[in-house]
């Protein structure tokens, strides 16, 4: 029996350390060649490591969320095999990664408490008693009369008058006091179901590890370097709306339903052009603006993992049904974990959309490097003024954000006003300018 000592390779692109994502694997187990051991990820990407040789694992370095360096000791194997005497060889070139989604350990959870039942306690049934009519119509009472029977608690539509015109009269009152004509007990109050509720107690701890952790120090990094400039629009989407329900209804059976995402990356390609600083990166190594002429939208999809930017390359090539069939095809690639590296980097603008759950206003953070980002809100049907006359019509909010070093508040809003006007004007965007 021989040891193997497999150590972190390098994962390409300069890095220098990966993150253990989840292990595959435990201390004892025997696994094949070839077989998945692990998952780690670097900031480019998720891998997963195959086991060097056939054996059985004697130990494991570090756990999910931990950080091992290039060339440290990873995993420790037992072997039947002399040729494994010698530890691993550095690879003489990079290991080529191919790009998967990081599989996020599952964390341990809290156990909640036992639910106590909720118990609801009843009024008691009681038998019915003989029935006692009651008198519609004004009770004809002296106001003394009145007055004892509101002491006494005697409702005096209860009491059977012997006066003229079913009048009460002082003996008639005498009697129903001494019981000798008893008056119908008033109905009892309906008791309040008692009710016990449970408290809760306990935590739950989530380590921030793969994926989720690239976003924190994503979004820290944005927020912390890039000072936000945010700029609200609104938007009269009726007439899109009307177009884009007729293509729908028009569209052969299995095609893709468009949204109002391809609409905006049109416009956007159309725009960008007289706006290239909102089309631009800004590398801070080289401290340069790179401008680019071509449109690679980025489009923000929630996925399992947490949210994602994959890329529509070339959106100003596209035509508006080839626009939809790629958005849905890389957020689909998203959202299942197939997304390559290439799919998932170089976005040149961003746009991202909460859907149905836009509400009002948001204030999106920048996909650094890039230079701005815009988002979508929810489109309503409110009443507006039009003309002098008050109707109804659909309205939609654009909430941008760019780089305040380098695109100016002057240049961000006439960008967005003249993505408005196409959108409001949805025919112009297929004119030729």
């Amino acid at each position: 029996m021989t040891r193997y000592v497999f150590k972190m390779p390098d994962l390409g692109e300069g890095t220098v350390e990966a993150e253990i994502v989840a292990w595959h694997v435990k201390v004892g187990d025997h696994v094949a060649e070839d077989q998945v051991m692990a998952e780690v990820m670097t900031e480019k990407a998720a891998v997963e490591v195959p086991a060097p040789v056939t054996g059985r694992v004697v130990s494991l370095t570090g756990g999910p969320g931990d950080m091992v360096r290039v060339g440290s000791e990873l995993i420790v194997f037992e072997t039947e095999s002399d040729e494994s005497l010698a530890p691993t060889p550095a690879p003489a070139a990079p290991i080529e990664v191919q790009p998967a989604v990081a599989v996020v350990a599952a964390q341990p959870v809290a156990q909640a408490p036992t639910p106590v039942p909720v118990v609801a306690e009843l009024p008691a049934q009681t038998a019915p008693g003989p029935a006692t009519a009651v008198r519609p119509g004004r009770v004809m009472a002296s106001p003394a009369s009145r007055r004892r029977a509101r002491q006494a608690g005697i409702d005096l539509a209860e009491v059977q008058g012997s006066g003229p015109h079913g009048r009460i009269t002082r003996q008639d009152l005498d009697a129903a006091l001494s019981g000798a004509v008893p008056a119908a007990p008033s109905a009892p109050a309906a008791k309040r179901p008692s009710v016990t509720l449970a408290t809760r107690t306990g935590t739950e701890e989530i380590k921030v590890i793969g994926v989720r952790r690239v976003i924190a120090n994503r979004m820290t990094e944005a927020k912390r370097n890039i000072p936000h400039f945010a700029y609200v629009e609104e938007v009269d989407v009726t007439e899109l709306e009307s177009l884009r329900q007729h293509l729908n209804a028009k569209a052969p059976q299995g095609a893709t339903s468009l949204t109002y995402l391809p609409f905006l990356i049109a416009a956007l390609a159309r725009v960008i052009e007289q706006y290239p600083q909102c089309n631009a990166w800004f590398d801070t190594e080289r401290n340069m603006v790179i401008r680019h002429r071509a449109l690679h939208a980025g489009v923000a999809t929630q996925t399992p993992d947490g949210l994602k930017v994959p890329v529509v390359r070339h959106a100003e090539a596209r035509t508006l049904w080839d626009l939809a069939d790629e958005i849905r095809r890389v957020s689909e690639a998203a959202r299942s974990g197939k997304a390559t590296r290439e799919e998932l980097s170089g976005s040149t603008i961003t746009v991202t959309s909460l859907g149905k759950l836009g509400g009002i206003v948001s204030t999106p953070i920048i996909n650094a490097p890039e230079m701005g980002i815009i988002g979508v809100n929810k489109a309503i049907e409110r009443p507006v003024v039009l003309n002098g006359a008050i109707t109804v019509r659909r309205i939609m909010n654009l909430s941008s954000s760019f780089d305040h070093r380098f695109v100016d508040g002057y240049d961000a809003a006439a960008m967005i006003q003249a993505l408005k006007d196409l959108l409001e004007h949805p025919a112009t965007i297929f004119i030729p300018g």
